[in-house]
């Protein structure tokens, strides 16, 4: 049996290292409640789309893949100095394990846009806001139903609250993304 090593440059470790510290920093803020469901408003969700948006599909999914291995091994990594099992398989359970496909989705999905010569920002906002807001609301509501013993519509319902914000932070991670990658600091 042939096995591919698996290795990563000094660079990609510390773009990697640096998308953790990002994430980490974006969960020093304190989550809002919202007070009609256990799932707090949070600004680290953002620091999730960027990492599939600058860092693509494997370096992105990496990045988010070891962050939550740190939560899971409880470090208080998580928006309001959350961590361990306990918070993963709680009520926020759904939208931290949509988490892991999140750059990996906007990442394929942008280098595809890309091979067809959609480069706008619109184009990206798209994607950024299908995978890193709908995607992830629609795998929370599910996980959110199970854990309320409620039905998916109302879980989906109380979902509404967090989409205009998320699209606020989708736009702006399009837009941070956008002028680093001009700038070429993680590219």
């Amino acid at each position: 049996m042939i096995r591919k090593k698996i290795s990563l440059s000094i660079y990609e470790m510390t773009v990697v290292a640096m998308m953790i510290a990002i994430i980490v920093i974006l969960g020093a803020v304190p989550g809002i409640p919202v007070g009609v469901i256990p799932v707090p408003i949070v600004l680290q969700n953002m620091g999730i789309i960027i990492a599939g948006e600058l860092l693509g599909p494997r370096l992105g999914t990496f990045a988010v893949w070891l962050f939550l291995f740190l939560v899971v091994l409880g470090l208080p990594l998580l928006s309001g100095g959350r961590g361990g099992m306990v918070t993963i398989l709680g009520p926020t359970g759904g939208y931290i394990f949509a988490w892991l496909f999140v750059p990996l989705l906007i990442g394929f999905s942008l280098k595809l846009s890309w091979h067809y010569g959609m480069t706008q920002g619109i184009t990206e906002f798209l994607i950024v806001w299908l995978w890193g807001v709908i995607f992830v609301e629609g795998i929370g509501a599910i996980w959110l139903a199970n854990q309320l013993h409620t039905t998916l519509i109302s879980a989906l319902a109380s979902n509404v609250l967090f989409v205009f914000g998320d699209t606020i932070k989708a736009l702006i991670a399009v837009s941070i993304t956008r002028r680093l990658r001009h700038i070429k600091v993680f590219c």
